[in-house]
């Protein structure tokens, strides 16, 4: 998968001058955001107590990566309206540069930023944003992304798996994977199998996963992923092989083909329609 590259020239004036604007953009936000229940009930707590020297699993809300509450760090520094007002503006702009990086031309992008499932995550102030970051670093570094969010992550680590043992077998597979593979287990023995604490959502009332009527689907975009050396597949398998996600992770789908304007368009309009229906229906 061929990437837009990505480049932002300025001069020191212009940084400065862009560093105020979005200092002013995010105060001014700060007073009109409603509270995001995600932000407020989860990470900002969780990041808090980090900051106090507390694991991040004290708050039960916290099912994620450990390195998952670093980001969340220096919102949780500022007065709740001020980081929930930040964290908002990351959200946005993080998608904004997956999506550009993923050759969305600009209508397709408003397409997909006015979707339901972005606009659920800028509103819930989730991470899904950060875990899908991860389709478009460099490997090595996007593992620790998109274990973030297995539920959008875990199949496009299992295709990188799969294309490093192809290109360079077990020595590219070491050399992509052993960074994340030793965080990981030395996460474990801190924090102990923190991965079964997902365990605790399946049975919630807001969980949107299709699964498990959405394996056949999921399984087959695998497979022409792997076929085709197309990540995108991958990407949008992800959410057809999770029993448990939210609206705003099936943003994977979406990005998978963010580059074709007519599918992004019509896919955007039939989640609005659905949307629409689930709201009729009570």
């Amino acid at each position: 998968m061929k990437l837009k590259p990505f480049s932002i020239q300025l001069k020191p004036w212009q940084w400065a001058v862009a560093a105020l604007l979005l200092i002013a953009v995010v105060i001014a936000l700060s007073y009109v955001l409603p509270e995001a229940v995600d932000f407020h009930n989860y990470f900002r707590p969780a990041a808090t107590g980090v900051l106090h020297g507390n694991s991040p699993y004290q708050n039960e809300g916290f099912f994620n990566a450990p390195w998952a509450i670093l980001p969340a760090l220096p919102f949780a520094l500022l007065p709740e309206p001020i980081g929930r007002a930040g964290w908002f503006v990351a959200t946005l702009l993080t998608y904004l540069f997956i999506a550009y990086r993923l050759g969305a031309r600009p209508v397709s992008m408003v397409f997909f930023l006015l979707s339901p499932t972005v606009i659920q995550d800028l509103l819930n102030g989730n991470l899904d944003w950060l875990a899908m970051l991860g389709y478009v670093l460099p490997q090595s570094i996007g593992l620790f992304f998109l274990a973030i969010k297995p539920q959008v992550g875990a199949v496009v680590g299992v295709f990188w798996l799969i294309e490093a043992w192809r290109d360079g077998g077990w020595r590219k597979v070491v050399r992509v994977f052993w960074p994340f593979t030793g965080a990981l287990a030395l996460s474990f023995a801190i924090f102990g199998l923190w991965p079964l604490r997902f365990q605790a959502n399946l049975g919630m009332w807001w969980n949107a996963s299709l699964w498990p009527m959405s394996i056949p689907v999921g399984l087959a975009l695998l497979t022409a992923a792997m076929r085709k050396k197309d990540q995108r597949l991958a990407m949008a398998a992800a959410p057809c092989l999770s029993p448990y996600l939210l609206l705003h992770s099936w943003s994977a789908a979406l990005l998978a083909f963010v580059h074709r304007q007519p599918e992004t368009i019509a896919a955007v309009v039939g989640l609005w329609i659905l949307v629409a229906i689930r709201a009729a229906g009570g």
